[in-house]
């Protein structure tokens, strides 16, 4: 997902000392880039009584998911193009630099990275809780090799945890009024005229407003959905700001009443802001989940057999503890955390309403798949309608 936050930079400021330095022949061991707060600390502890003391483990966190996609591209670019430090230091730095032999990224990524040729299949023969996975979470990540979806793809990653879009409002502004929101309709009462805050991506504003609508937000023909020109443009005489990166700085100030955005953007504010309170749309929403991918190994760098490894942490995050722990501390939730499970929650814990709705609009609620070029530039031609 873009909104949901250089290698060639940070290179240059290192020094030549300690580029050599790395240039050891030591046996590296397993790397995994993670999105950083996805996975609880706990977890990872548990994880490493697993397995030999002799194995390495390097988890390395990053911020954004948009840096680890980066690196991915980066690590292409220096790799099929030579440069001055790779000249410098010959084929000993090119061995040195290990790249991970797993990563985070959203589904939102995957289209780019498959087609890219960025990453690998994973082989789901190798993992046994793969058949444990609800089959929404299964059918998300078998791609073709464009990265979209097919019931005859490969399988590209391994969901472990998802959110979705919500709402989030002020309470102290809705005391004087007689309601609160609780749907998308909400967004176009006159109350909330120029008082929305939302994020800049055509996908979700346009998907919202079909939700609104009754009909998908993975919808090919606009065209034929009677009053969507005119929903969206009255929709954009509510909005005061759009942007995927502070369209809640407006609401914590207080300029905008109500904000619409991502739920790991928004739950992490419920524990510093009283003041708000967060909405899972009855009708349904859009969903976005985080998954681990295999990268592709370029030349010779990546020649340690890590595959054992590799399984063995995937299948370890589908685990009961594990999903639940995901569940409790990531402002998220584990796909292996079925609506069945989710009555064992301790009672008063974060978020536990925010689950509970999540659960209760699943069925309704659908991920944002990649869109063919044409229906894509359609898309973006309703966007920017709605945006003049």
């Amino acid at each position: 997902m873009i909104g949901r936050r250089s290698f060639l930079v940070s290179i240059a400021t290192l020094t030549l000392a300690q580029l050599l330095s790395s240039c050891s022949n030591a046996p590296q061991g397993f790397k995994i880039n993670l999105l950083q707060g996805s996975i609880p600390p706990q977890l990872i502890g548990d994880f490493r009584k697993t397995i030999s003391n002799k194995q390495q483990l390097d988890f390395s966190p990053e911020a954004q998911l948009s840096e680890i996609f980066k690196l991915l591209n980066n690590s292409l670019a220096t790799e099929s193009s030579p440069n001055f430090f790779r000249n410098l230091l010959g084929q000993n730095r090119q061995k040195s630099a290990k790249k991970p032999d797993l990563v985070t990224l959203g589904d939102y990524w995957l289209e780019s990275a498959i087609s890219q040729k960025l990453l690998q299949p994973l082989d789901t023969n190798q993992l046994n809780n793969w058949n444990s996975l609800p089959s929404l979470w299964q059918q998300l990540v078998k791609r073709d090799s464009q990265g979209k979806l097919s019931n005859n793809g490969e399988i590209y990653g391994a969901p472990y945890r998802w959110g979705n879009t919500v709402i989030v409002y002020r309470k102290d502004k809705f005391q004087d009024l007689d309601w609160t929101p609780q749907d998308w309709d909400d967004l176009w009462r006159e109350d909330l005229r120029d008082r929305i805050s939302l994020v800049d991506n055509y996908r979700e504003i346009i998907g919202l407003t079909l939700k609104s609508l009754g009909h998908s937000y993975n919808t090919q023909n606009l065209a034929s959905i009677p009053h969507l020109e005119t929903q969206l443009t009255q929709l954009n005489q509510q909005v005061k700001f759009y942007s995927s990166n502070k369209y809640l700085q407006s609401l914590i100030i207080g300029d905008t009443w109500l904000a619409v955005g991502w739920s790991s953007d928004i739950l992490p504010l419920m524990k510093r802001y009283s003041n708000l309170a967060v909405v899972v749309p009855k009708s349904g929403t859009s969903l976005w989940a985080d998954v681990w991918v295999k990268p592709t190994p370029i030349g010779d760098r990546d020649t340690l057999d890590n595959s054992d490894l590799l399984t063995k942490w995937i299948d370890f995050c589908w685990e009961t503890k594990a999903a639940k722990q995901i569940s409790l501390f990531t402002d998220a939730i584990s796909p292996l955390w079925t609506p069945e499970k989710r009555s064992n929650l301790t009672k008063n814990v974060q978020n536990q309403d925010f689950i509970a709705a999540s659960f209760d609009t699943l069925a309704q609620s659908e991920f944002i798949y990649p869109l063919n070029s044409e229906t894509t530039q359609k898309y973006l031609s309703f966007w920017l309608k709605m945006r003049q």
